[in-house]
C-alpha cells in the first residue's frame, strides 16, 4: 500500500506481485484440499466403482494436500503469525485432516466427509486469525494496512447488511437442508436403467419414441 495519507491509500503492485512462492504454496493447498473434500463428497453420494474411483483419488489427492499443507501452515505460522495460541488451530486442522483420509481409507466417507470439513473450516479461521486484525497487510508501512475498522462498510450498510443475513440465512439454510435430503442416497449405475448407454429411457419408451 502507498499514501500520501490514509484516505486516498491505494495497492501498489501487479498481478505478477501475487504470484510469490508464498501465495502459490497457498494456492496449492486450497487446490488440493478441495479436491479431496469433492472427491470425498462424490464417494459419499454414489456406489459402485464410482464411489470406488472416487475413494481412492480422495486417499491420493489428500496425501499430496497433507504434504503441501504442512509447508503452507507451518510457513504461515512461523514467518506471519505473531500469535503462539494459533498453534491450537494448526494442531485442529491437522488431526481432523488425518482422521478424515484415514476414515476414507476405511470405507467411511460420512466421517471423512465431516472431518475434512472440520479441516476446511479451521483453515479459514486460522488465516483471519493470523491476519487479525489486518485484512491486508501493507508490507512497506503497517500503518497503512487495511485493518476490520478502516475496511468496514458504513453503519447504515451493516445495518441493512444484518436485517438480510437475519431474513435469508434461515431460508439458505433450510431449502439446502431439504436439497440434501432428497438426494441423502446413493446413486449406482442399478438405479440407471441403461446405464451403459447414458440413457434413463426404458428400452420400450425408446421403441414408442421412435428412437
Amino acid at each position: 500500500m502507498k499514501s500520501g495519507g490514509f484516505d486516498n491509500s491505494l495497492y501498489d503492485g501487479g498481478f505478477f506481485n501475487l504470484l510469490n512462492p508464498y501465495a502459490l504454496v497457498g494456492g496449492l493447498t486450497t487446490l488440493t484440499l478441495f479436491m479431496t473434500h469433492g472427491a470425498i463428497f462424490l464417494a459419499l453420494k454414489t456406489d459402485g466403482e464410482i464411489r470406488e474411483r472416487a475413494n481412492k483419488v480422495a486417499g491420493q489427492i489428500g496425501l499430496v494436500a497433507t504434504v503441501i499443507a504442512v509447508v503452507f501452515l507451518l510457513w504461515t505460522q512461523l514467518v506471519y503469525s505473531d500469535k503462539a495460541w494459533t498453534w491450537a488451530l494448526v494442531v485442529v486442522a491437522a488431526v481432523a485432516w488425518l482422521a478424515g483420509l484415514a476414515m476414507n481409507r476405511a470405507g467411511r466417507e460420512g466421517w471423512s466427509f465431516l472431518f475434512s470439513a472440520i479441516t476446511l473450516g479451521g483453515a479459514v479461521i486460522y488465516l483471519f486469525s493470523v491476519l487479525y486484525p489486518n485484512v491486508m497487510p501493507a508490507s512497506n508501512d503497517p500503518a497503512l494496512s487495511l485493518t476490520i475498522w478502516n475496511a468496514s462498510s458504513t453503519d447504515y450498510t451493516l445495518k441493512i447488511m444484518t436485517i438480510v443475513a437475519v431474513v435469508f440465512t434461515p431460508i439458505v439454510l433450510a431449502y439446502q437442508s431439504w436439497t440434501y435430503w432428497v438426494f441423502r442416497k446413493r446413486v449406482s449405475p442399478s438405479q440407471i436403467s441403461n446405464a451403459d448407454e447414458g440413457s434413463l429411457d426404458l428400452p420400450e419408451e425408446k421403441a414408442q419414441a421412435g428412437v
